[in-house]
């Protein structure tokens, strides 16, 4: 492993204990989880297990019942989903979300907006380096992208801040199977410029052979955790998960 994913590195999000509701339904049950600077963490489950929930609490979105999150030395579990924003946490939500009547380029604008604006050029620069089609596209509407596309845009918008850590929510739901290649190739370019990722996907086994540690929830509990590799040849991940 490389020298960013030794374990005796402090983590740059610890989760300890967190619990978190909808009304009178609990949704997250005491969930511990360490991500390290430099690492690919992936979280893996079936629909309604709670990932997106988990997500969504650790952006600021949906509040905490129990528990601490803390980001580097702050403890941001009461903290707006705003200031986490500024922090460095920043979120591709689930389904992409791009803003469909504003151009790619305009979108990828928004995701700056916490950045110095004498930097936006070459932050907009390396991202169509990142992505070649969105700089053959950026006055295009974003609407008018293909499924794939609008989530590589969803992912420069995120970048374009800078974060500290990248919280990525199911980006190959709704891709063909060679999209989903695509995308995992970026998350795993991303991962090898040191960029620090949390991902949350239901295809085990394309997170799972990319991640550095993972985690297995079921029913807002993590079951399993472990290197990704070592989980992808558990066979209780197999059997659950892989159809294997």
């Amino acid at each position: 492993m490389r020298d960013t994913m030794e374990v005796d590195t402090p983590p740059v999000l610890a989760i300890r204990g967190l619990c978190s509701h909808y009304g009178p339904i609990q949704a997250l049950h005491g969930i511990d989880i360490d991500v390290r600077r430099g690492q690919l963490v992936a979280l893996v489950g079936a629909n309604g297990a709670g990932k997106t929930t988990l997500l969504r609490a650790v952006s600021g979105v949906q509040p905490a019942s129990g528990g601490t999150i803390r980001f580097g030395d702050a403890d941001i579990t009461r903290m707006s989903a705003d200031k986490r924003v500024r922090a460095g946490i920043c979120q591709v939500p689930e389904g992409r979300q791009v803003f469909g009547p504003m151009t790619v380029e305009d979108n990828l604008r928004l995701g700056a907006y916490t950045r110095p604006k004498g930097e936006l050029a070459a932050d907009l620069e390396r991202m169509y380096a990142l992505f070649p089609v969105l700089r053959e596209k950026r006055h295009l509407l974003a609407g008018m992208l293909s499924g794939g596309q609008q989530q590589m845009l969803a992912m420069g918008r995120a970048l374009m801040g800078h974060p500290r850590v990248l919280l990525l929510d199911e980006p190959s739901m709704g891709l063909a199977p060679l999209l989903i290649q695509e995308i995992f190739r970026i998350v795993q370019r991303l991962r090898d410029e040191d960029i620090t990722i949390l991902l949350v996907e239901q295809n085990a086994h394309a997170a799972l052979a990319i991640a550095d540690i993972g985690y297995v929830i079921e029913t807002g509990r993590i079951i399993l955790s472990g290197p990704g590799p070592e989980l992808l040849n558990n066979e209780q991940v197999q059997s659950a998960y892989l159809g294997m």
